[in-house]
């Protein structure tokens, strides 16, 4: 059984900055404000040449400031994970002391039966074992000071953790052939509605007001025996309108994850108009030259009226994204749901396609012969062979004269017949030009003797002219 680890305790004491520091990563959003971190947080961290899995849990324990019908399904994940933990770190804040609520929280996690390390946080260079004096109450045997932040206390926590563990445990590694996933969209569209409804659980909390969703949650798993990576995000709203330090951070995340996915799934509410944010959204997703599935949301609710006009809609604002492959779902009720994964078998596929620089270049043939490259100074741009540059993003790098004069509605076009002739789903393909240089740029031609005489009669002939 592979060890794992859950970071547990009150809302802002400092579990996703312990979390960070021991992932070696930024994959926890922290912030000096509790109820930051709502939903499990998976990482893996390395001690003594072992390698643990990791959870980031939310708040146990307080009201949540926004409501507290999303404190109690912060409470609910954070439960959830110290069940499945094998061991628990118990992180306080050594500043305030122990309160009510770390009174109240030991006995819940006496009731699991698992190990339980306490570490009292925010001690830098306070290692006075008065200091912990009143923690030891709670009935604890083991009790470590440490600061998260610098890292102070840290080594004596991991081995007092990593003591319960075997010495032949199964290594907790990160598949690096895992497929990763981002779903992407504007506040309140359904994006973890979505990812709960794909991976069978509750697995991230989902409530009826924007903004639930903080930070960006990796969640590996498999589907029909492929392993996959899923991140949901926080929703993006037009940059006018975030005016909070959290949610701008939640943003650069989300956008980190674009970066970071191999296939995106763009989710659209059907419910509502399209927006200008949606297609600025899909814009950023076809910049960074990724594959695009768009997810219109809430459609089974819908008549037939509405779904003509979000279609118009959707045709007209995103025609630059002519490859996208689209689903109509409901991801409350699973409708249209287990389609998507067809689709995404497809789209690797098409990342994965193989071929050839002659058949390349019979392609890029075809297209001139249908449509040729226009007159530049009255002369014609030459493109003469191509063949592939990469797999993800699609890359094709395309010879030939003047091809920085190329105007980018022909770019287009051939990124267009390729995708065609090689059968890409949902694929984008970036062209790429390479110029020939001319083989005599800065060669002086030598005149022979003939060649002078020549010359100078013409000369001569010109003076007298």
């Amino acid at each position: 059984m592979k060890p794992v680890i859950a970071i547990v305790g009150r809302p802002n004491v400092g579990k996703s900055t312990l979390f960070n520091r021991l992932t070696n990563s930024r994959d926890a959003l922290v912030a000096d404000r509790p109820g930051v971190t709502r939903d499990r947080q998976f990482g893996i961290t390395h001690f003594d040449e072992q390698a643990y899995l990791i959870i980031d849990t939310g708040g146990i324990g307080e009201e949540d400031h926004d409501s507290q019908d999303i404190a109690e399904l912060m409470t609910e994940q954070s439960m959830q994970a110290a069940t499945e933990a094998s061991v628990l770190i118990w992180v306080v804040d050594g500043r305030t002391g122990l309160t009510h609520s770390d009174e109240s929280l030991v006995l819940e996690f006496r009731k699991l039966n698992t190990p339980i390390i306490m570490a009292v946080n925010k001690l830098e260079g306070q290692h006075d074992s008065n200091v912990l004096n009143e923690f030891f109450q709670t009935g604890i045997k083991s009790v470590f000071a440490i600061s998260s932040k610098r890292g102070d206390g840290i080594p004596a926590l991991m081995d007092a953790v990593t003591a319960h563990f075997p010495d032949d445990i199964e290594p907790a590694t990160e598949n690096d052939e895992a497929t990763t996933l981002a779903v992407l969209g504007r506040p309140n569209v359904g994006k973890s509605t979505l990812v709960n409804r794909i991976l069978g659980e509750e697995r991230v909390i989902t409530f009826d007001h924007p903004g639930t969703t903080r930070d960006s949650i990796r969640i590996p798993f498999e589907k029909n025996g492929k392993s996959f990576v899923i991140i949901d995000t926080a929703g993006v709203r037009r940059k006018s309108k975030i005016d909070d330090t959290v949610e701008k951070f939640s943003v650069v995340k989300s956008f980190d994850a674009i970066n970071s996915a191999r296939i995106m799934i763009l989710v659209i509410d059907a419910s509502e108009a399209v927006t200008e944010q949606d297609a600025s959204l899909l814009g950023m997703i076809e910049q960074s030259g990724k594959p695009v599935i768009i997810a219109v949301n809430k459609w089974d609710g819908m008549d037939k009226a509405d779904k003509a006009q979000i279609e118009a809609q959707i045709s007209r604002k995103f025609v630059f994204v002519d490859y996208a492959q689209y689903h109509f779902i409901s991801a409350l009720h699973g409708t249209g749901v287990g389609n998507i994964f067809k689709t995404i078998n497809k789209i690797e596929k098409s990342l994965n396609v193989e071929a050839s620089t002659s058949d390349m270049t019979r392609i890029l043939e075809h297209a001139i012969e249908k449509n040729p490259p226009m007159m530049i100074r009255g002369r014609r741009i030459k493109l003469r062979y191509a063949h592939l540059g990469g797999h993800d993003p699609i890359r094709i790098i395309i010879h030939g004269n003047q091809t920085d004069r190329v105007p980018q509605h022909y770019s287009r076009y051939l990124a267009k017949t390729f995708r065609k002739a090689l059968g890409l789903t949902g694929t984008p393909v970036l062209i790429d030009f390479k110029h020939g240089d001319n083989p005599y740029k800065g060669r002086k031609n030598k005149l022979t003797p003939r060649q002078e005489n020549k010359r100078k009669r013409l000369m001569r002939f010109v003076k007298k002219k």
